[in-house]
Order: structure tokens, then sequence, then C-alpha cells
């Protein structure tokens, strides 16, 4: 079969088209034909960072977590698919898991689940790794109808899926964005546009809040936004971030009994650890989108499997809007 290989880390010139042994079905997995998969930042950053990050595969390696595609074998045991069927997931890409940049992957049942009847091959590819986050990170805040949730990043890929939710969960939602596009972005899916590059955290917590703060923060840029999002949240909050690798000081969200929840979706591929919860999140935001309460946002760019390392070049430009999608 053919795949993008990594034969050493660095640049996007090193994912590299080959002819590779299409892999073989074991117990509790399936073979899926790979029709689609997409970019997300942690691809990238095992390509580039290599052995630097953990969560690296050992090379040669195929990269790719997220995917769509058909069940072409079945191996011993699984009752819950069929040869046939459409999926979607999150399902290799790191560590001893080989990716979706190939026209197969063998994927554990329990990270996948039936693809949405009403999305493309494409857009399903778009939703796993970042639908996924922004569940659990809502969930874990216990989103509930009529509060005012803030999410920082809202035309990002994992920040546009979490305005829906919020929405869909009954909230009031309001999100920060950096340029009129993003800002537009961020009203069409249903979020009132914050726009951080002139609005202080004070401000557009006085204007929205009458100075209470928002009852939930999803933050999806992290790091060092992370403050603002303490400053942003209300008294005994609940503050969900994405990327929270950074060292501060943690006086504010002390004095203001703040809830932390740390989200990192890899967990379960990881450690083997739990994975079951991912298929049944996947079960379910495939109800939300039959509902036509979530629909992903696909970048104006496409690609081909070839064409992979200048997806990742397109992710990384900060160009993008929405997920950079492959067709296989």
């Amino acid at each position: 079969m053919k795949a993008m290989i990594v034969n050493q880390y660095g640049g996007p010139e090193v994912l590299t088209l080959s002819e590779v042994n299409k892999p073989t079905v074991s117990a509790n997995h399936v073979l899926v034909n790979i029709k689609a998969t997409s970019v997300n930042t942690v691809d990238t950053m095992i390509r580039q960072m290599g052995e630097e990050l953990p969560i690296s595969p050992a090379l040669p390696a195929i990269l790719g977590m997220d995917f769509a595609g058909v069940i072409e074998e079945i191996g011993e045991g699984v009752s819950d698919f069929n040869v046939g069927d459409e999926v979607y997931g999150c399902a290799g890409g790191l560590a001893d898991l080989p990716g979706a940049l190939a026209e197969y992957m063998v994927a554990d049942t329990q990270l996948i689940a039936l693809k949405p009847k009403n999305l493309s091959m494409e857009q399903a590819a778009a939703l796993p790794l970042v639908g996924i986050t922004a569940y659990e990170g809502l969930v874990r805040s216990g989103v509930k109808s009529n509060q005012k949730v803030l999410v920082h990043g809202g035309s990002g890929g994992v920040g546009h899926v979490a305005i829906q939710l919020a929405s869909h969960f009954g909230a009031k939602v309001y999100s920060t964005g950096g340029g009129d596009a993003q800002l537009a972005l961020i009203e069409e899916l249903g979020a009132t546009p914050i726009n951080y590059k002139t609005e202080t955290v004070a401000d557009y917590v006085e204007k929205h809040t009458g100075g209470s703060g928002f009852e939930v923060v999803f933050d999806s840029v992290g790091g060092e936004n992370m403050l603002k999002s303490f400053e942003a949240a209300a008294l005994n909050g609940q503050v969900s971030s994405t990327v929270s690798m950074v060292n501060m000081d943690l006086t504010l969200a002390h004095f203001k009994g703040l809830s932390l929840h740390v989200v990192f979706m890899l967990i379960p591929m990881l450690h083997n650890f739990k994975r079951e919860e991912h298929g049944k999140i996947l079960a379910e935001l495939a109800k939300i989108v039959e509902a036509g309460k979530l629909t992903p946002v696909l970048d104006k760019e496409t690609f081909s499997l070839k064409e992979a390392g200048k997806a990742h070049e397109r992710l990384a430009s900060g160009k993008a809007m929405g997920k950079v999608v492959i067709s296989v």
C-alpha cells in the first residue's frame, strides 16, 4: 500500500511517499481503508521534535491520528462493527500505533465509531481529536444550560467545536478571536465574538458578565493565556485547558477558588486506559452532528496523500481557517 513514511524527524519534507506492506488485522481491531485524514498540531510537533517528545513513534513511522474510512476486514472478537461500515476515529500516529497517512490502517475498535451519516469522509476525518478534546473539557467543567461560557481561540480546530458543543449544551457562548475573518467565523458558529487584540479581559468581563466573570472558561490557546482565563473566570469557576505545559503563578486561581481541568486526550491511546470512553464520545458526537448541532469547519485548501508535507506547512503557517484535511 501507499503511505507517507517518516524516516527521520524534521521539516515537512521528511514525509515521503512510499510503498509498504498492508497491515494485518488483529483481535479486537479492524482494518480500515482510509479515505481521509486531518492534520493536528500534535502531528507537526511529533514530525519536528521526534525523540524530544515522549509520545513520538520509533522510525520509520507513519503519522496521522484522525481518520475516516471503510472497514475492509474485522479481527477476532469484533462484534460491534461489520465489513463495509463507514467509521471515524483517532487511533494511531504515535507511540507504537501506526497512523493514518496511508491507504490502510489497523484500529482498535474501542477508539472508533460509525461515521456521522450527514458528513463527508473529509468532514468526518476533521472531527475526532478536536471533538473528543472539546467534549471532554466541557463535560469535565460541568457545562449547564444558561451558563456563560468563554472559549479562547474559537476559530481554531478545538475552539470551533467547543463553541458548537457548548451551545448544544444550552450555554450562552462567547469567544475570543484576533481578526475580522476569525471573528466572523465565531459569530457564524453562534457565539458572541470578542476581539482580544482591542479588548482587555477586564473590559469584556464587565461588558458581558457585569464584572462577575464566566462560569466556564475553555482555553484552547493555553500557555500564558491561562492567566487571562483565570482573570476571566467567575468565583469558583471552571477552567479547562488543552495546552498546560507552562510554569505560572496560580495565586489568582487560588483566591478565586477555581477548578482547573487539564485535557490531554491522547492518554487512552498512549496508556491503553479507558479507550472505550473515546468510542462512546465519538458515537455521541455523531448523534449531535446528525441532529444538526455540530459541523466541522474545513480549511479552503485541500491536499492529497502525497501532499501531506504541504498540509503540515499549511497548518504551521497559521493561515488555515478550520481543519486541514488530506484526501487519501
